[in-house]
């Protein structure tokens, strides 16, 4: 059976954990931040464990990393 090609553009917005769970960035961080109260922004750092209805999805479409 042939090599998987993964899905390029999840390979740039998801990360794979050593524990096998992906991990992605938050949303509503790029543009129009002025009018974004603090709290919000500051909420919206980092990144967190993607929902596990998206990981079946997700495995699929990176099956090597």
């Amino acid at each position: 059976m042939p090599k998987l090609k993964s899905h390029r553009g999840a390979k740039k917005r998801f990360k794979k954990t050593a524990t096998g769970k992906f991990m992605r960035g938050k949303a509503f961080r790029r543009h129009i931040l002025t009018s974004k109260p603090k709290r919000r922004k500051r909420h919206m750092r980092g990144s967190v464990v993607v929902s596990p209805a998206d990981v079946r999805k997700l495995r699929r479409m990176l099956p090597y990393d």
